[in-house]
Formats: C-alpha cells, sequence, structure tokens
C-alpha cells in the first residue's frame, strides 16, 4: 500500500509519518510530500521517500501523488487562500484509492471565517468522486498551552471565549487516528468529529497551570475585537487574528464543544488530558 502524506515536515504532518511506521507501515510505502525536501531529512533516513509537494504550484503535486493509493491532505496554513491551494490538491488526486483530510469542527454548521474554507473543501472533495474520509479535527491542545511562558511571566491567559468549553485533544492522538483511517478499510464515506474526552474552559486551564507551576495564573476575557488587535500585536496576521478571535466567540457560545468520543474510539484510548498536555508544556 501506497500512503502519501502530505506537509510531512510540519507539526501534525511528521506525527502522521511516526504514526503510521508504528503501526507498521513500510516506511517505503509511505510518501513525504513536503514544500522543501530540505526540511525532510530525518524522513528520509527512516526510509520514507520524499518529494517535493507545494499546493500552490499544481505541477508539483501531480508528480507527489504519483502512485499514491491513499492520501491525507493536511490543511493548509495559508488562511485566506486555502480554498485555492485545497482544490488544487484534490484535482492532483483524481484517481487515488482513499483521499483523507483534516477539517475543523463542524466545518458545515458553525458559519465563521475560519470554517467557510474548510466547508469548501469538503464539498469539493465530494464533488470529485474520490472516496473520501473527513477528520474533523478540533483545537489542538498545544494551541492553548504553546504560550505558557508568557502567561507565567505576565499571569494572565488572554481570549474572548467567556465561560465555553473548549474539547481540544494533543496534536499526537489527531495524528495517531490520521494513521488509523489511512491503514483502515472501513471508513471511507466517513466523516468523524474528533475531540477531546475532557472539555474544559480556560479558566480551568488557568487553574492547571496555577495548579502545576505553583505560580498563579488567571483568565482575562476580552471582548471580540479587542483581543484580535492584541493578536495582531504579538505578531499575528491580522486576517488570521480576526479569525481566531471569532472562533473564541463561537467557543463563548459553546459551538465547538464536541462529546462524540469519535477520537477515543479510533485510537482506542482515551485523549490526552489538559493536565498531562500543561505538564509536558512546563517542562
Amino acid at each position: 500500500m501506497s500512503i502519501t502524506v502530505t506537509a510531512a515536515t510540519g507539526n501534525l504532518g511528521r506525527l502522521v509519518v511516526h504514526a503510521l511506521l508504528d503501526r507498521g507501515a513500510e516506511p517505503g510505502g509511505i510518501v513525504a510530500a513536503v514544500r522543501d525536501p530540505r526540511k525532510a531529512a530525518d524522513l528520509a533516513a527512516l526510509g520514507v521517500e520524499v518529494r517535493e509537494a507545494d499546493y500552490a504550484r499544481p505541477e508539483t503535486l501531480v508528480r507527489a501523488f504519483e502512485g499514491a493509493e491513499r492520501l491525507l491532505l493536511i490543511s493548509s496554513s495559508a488562511a485566506g487562500a486555502r480554498i485555492e491551494q485545497h482544490l488544487n490538491v484534490v484535482e492532483a488526486a483524481a484517481g487515488v484509492r482513499q483521499l483523507v483530510y483534516t477539517s475543523a469542527a463542524y466545518a458545515d454548521t458553525v458559519p465563521i471565517a475560519m470554517n467557510a474554507e474548510h466547508a469548501a473543501t469538503e464539498e469539493a472533495i465530494r464533488a470529485s468522486g474520490i472516496p473520501f474520509t473527513i477528520l474533523r479535527n478540533n483545537w489542538y491542545l498545544e494551541n492553548t498551552t504553546g504560550n505558557l511562558g508568557r502567561a507565567l511571566e505576565n499571569g494572565v491567559i488572554l481570549g474572548a471565549s467567556g465561560e465555553g468549553r473548549l474539547s481540544a485533544a494533543s496534536r499526537a492522538d489527531y495524528a495517531e487516528a490520521a494513521a488509523v483511517v489511512l491503514t483502515s478499510e472501513y471508513c471511507t464515506g466517513t466523516t468523524y468529529e474528533l475531540a477531546g474526552d475532557h472539555p474544559f474552559t480556560m479558566a480551568e486551564l488557568a487553574a492547571e497551570v496555577t495548579r502545576q507551576s505553583g505560580r498563579e495564573v488567571v483568565y482575562r476575557n476580552l471582548p471580540q475585537t479587542e483581543y484580535a488587535g492584541l493578536l495582531a500585536k504579538f505578531g499575528v496576521p491580522e486576517v488570521f487574528a480576526a479569525m481566531l478571535a471569532e472562533r473564541d466567540v463561537a467557543i463563548s457560545r459553546d459551538e465547538f464543544l464536541v462529546e462524540s468520543g469519535d477520537l477515543s474510539r479510533l485510537i482506542g484510548r482515551p485523549t490526552t488530558t489538559v493536565a498531562d498536555a500543561v505538564s509536558a508544556a512546563l517542562q
């Protein structure tokens, strides 16, 4: 079986490749499709084939996907340009036995800008006639714990999610689910709402950081526009900052609370807890 993983040098893609290997996939049967092959030397050293694949350059995609039976499309990080890039991938993927796409939670029912690009991609995949599986990944725990240094320094975690509960899981959890789907026969035509087993509020995250670090950290809720402005001030591109703030407000309404249990069923174990994520981030 030939499995191609796009964006294989990214935070999620690299974990998917290792999860495939852990599940017994032959290294020579895995293609790491990456924008810059020089960054995939570690994967090549494992016996994985590395090919250039740039979502914005369709000619590279056709070559990269040659011979692929199963293809994982990891969504582009180019907010605002995702649809065009993803359509390039779908067109180049004609002929694969299974196209797996990492979408977003409730992509077709929660009408926010961040979801619109994913919903359009899902629609294009369904219209393509390619056998597919949709993995709607909820938020990554690492997105909430990646800036704990600043939180500990200032004693505050900022956001606009109010008391809304977030069903986050770790990248490793989502990567393992992707590997399961890519090596299984029963997932074609399925859309999974993947999420952590233990939803939490940002105030609960702050309390966990306080408990483990011994330094008081609180959560401060901000209006949507103020939070977007702060994110932009911290270096987040303005378009993406606005998307993140809008998503936070949707979280405040529990619109991203997912209790499907799909993720833990796929990976055969409980998902990573916020306590474990905080512990890992503080090490």
